[in-house]
């Protein structure tokens, strides 16, 4: 496609091209058709960036709070100005709607601007103690970011990665993934453009592994900060205790939904189903075991895989399209075995279930009822546009089934009861809980999850806070 940009590569403030070095292939998920290549980066280039790094803090830790909110303020409008280009080419790589890829543009616009206020509300405190002593509790930058961010919200994890460092005065080198480079680039170039000197951010692509062992190894990195899947952040999580770097992991999720009977059904499906299929279910958030109250639990599977069977599926770029297709070949395959699984172990499906066409990689909205726990599917995280709708008799019997799973990043609940709603807020074992609503992100509030979901939080005053150190003053 001639209209995606020539690729380049960010390190150590400058771009660098292809030449010989190794390469990703860049594919349009709608199609199947590369539509760049992506030059990634050796051993030689991660030393140079982490030199890089090195120098960009001691410059920006001494950075005024008015000269990082210029940027952040800066970049912010810059991407408002480009926000067509950057969408449209996020909906290229990674194959969600223009809709949505717009969406995560002013995501990004929210969260710098909120961290520009953020930036100048780095308050410590004065101790109280007797006349001639002083004690005094101030915050510090923690020190060179190493940031990895995944494909599925290819312009917001980047964004998030980004923002909370160069708030606190950090420097920061973003591994994002290779499968949509051009999102990455696009807000680091935001920043640069914005003022932000080339060594304070820099972004880096090549083989996963061995960019993570890399820039981890390094004395130069002080934190790590990574979103991803489960298995991958303990591995990281253990590579980063050698140098006992700070971590804030935002890992994988299996959102329950508690739908009791007394809650408005029309209007939950009206509201859930979209939601379950935005970003072809790749959501961290996701919710997807959806645990039903019997009373209502024929109403509701034959409510939701109506819907999702009418679901407007194809190229993220038709504006009819209200699903585009899975990311990469990988997830089709995914859907496909898990909903086999399923199938084998007595599930019922009740829409979807396949592939669609034989170009790109388009897969059906997919509905599962009864599903036992046995199968893979509810155990593991999908990932994908399959909802399992499973019947359970009570309060007690939702709620254990909620917090069955070692993950807790996102849970749900519908009820109209108002002490049902306090005690699910207060026993669902997530670091975000939606009541009556699917929206539980936001810039201003921290995002994050407990157990295998993760620990530590994006957004909000916390995740600035994650890039902090803190330190306190005697004096006698």
């Amino acid at each position: 496609m001639t209209d995606y940009p020539a690729l380049s590569m960010i390190i150590a403030g400058e771009h660098v091209t292809g030449g010989g070095r190794r390469t990703h292939a860049v594919i349009n998920p709608a199609t199947g058709e590369v539509i760049g290549q992506l030059p990634l980066a050796d051993p030689a280039d991660l030393d140079r960036a982490l030199d890089a790094a090195a120098h960009g803090f001691a410059r920006w830790r001494t950075s005024t709070a008015a000269e990082r909110a210029n940027v952040l303020e800066g970049a912010a409008r810059l991407l408002i100005e480009r926000q067509e280009s950057i969408a449209r080419n996020a909906t290229l790589e990674q194959g969600k709607t223009l809709a949505e890829t717009r969406i995560e543009v002013m995501m990004v616009v929210n969260l710098f601007r909120f961290y520009a206020g953020e930036c100048q509300r780095i308050y410590g405190r004065t101790l109280v103690r007797p006349a001639g002593q002083r004690a005094t509790v101030t915050h510090a930058p923690v020190g060179p970011v190493a940031a990895f961010a995944p494909w599925n919200f290819p312009i917001g994890n980047p964004g998030r990665k980004l923002g909370a460092p160069i708030a606190a005065g950090c420097s920061v080198i973003l591994k994002s993934a290779e499968e949509t480079p051009a999102s990455a680039l696009a807000i680091v170039q935001a920043l640069l453009d914005a003022g932000l000197p080339g060594d304070v951010a820099q972004a880096v692509f090549g083989v996963p592994d061995e960019v993570s062992r890399h820039l981890l190894a390094s004395p130069v990195i002080r934190k790590l900060s990574f979103t991803g899947s489960t298995v991958v952040g303990k591995h990281l999580a253990r590579l980063a205790t050698d140098n006992m770097l700070r971590t804030t992991m935002e890992l994988g999720g299996h959102g329950p939904v508690l739908v009791f009977g007394d809650a408005d059904i029309e209007r939950v499906l009206d509201t859930v189903v979209p939601h379950k299929l935005r970003n072809a279910g790749q959501v961290c958030v996701s919710p997807t075991r959806f645990l039903v109250e019997e009373r209502v639990f024929d109403r509701f599977a034959s409510g939701f895989a109506a819907r999702a069977g009418a679901f407007r599926v194809g190229p993220g770029l038709d504006p009819a399209t209200q699903m585009g297709p899975m990311a990469n070949a990988r997830r089709p395959e995914a859907m496909e075995r898990l909903v086999a699984d399923a199938t084998a172990h007595g599930a019922k499906l009740l829409t979807g279930g396949a592939r669609i066409g034989n170009q790109g990689y388009f897969f059906a909205p997919t509905v599962l009822a009864e599903v036992p726990t046995s199968a893979a599917i509810m155990n593991e995280e999908p990932f994908g546009p399959v909802a399992i709708i499973n019947p359970l008799p009570d309060e007690a019997a939702m709620i254990a089934e909620a917090n069955r799973l070692p993950y807790g990043l996102a849970a749900y609940g519908w009820t109209e009861d108002a002490r049902r709603q306090r005690r699910l807020a207060a026993e669902l074992e997530a670091g975000m809980i939606g009541l009556n609503t699917v929206m539980i992100a936001g810039a201003d509030a921290p995002f994050g999850g407990v157990k295998w979901s993760g620990h530590g939080a994006e957004d909000g005053p916390e995740g600035l806070h994650a890039c902090l150190v803190t330190k306190t003053v005697h004096e006698g």
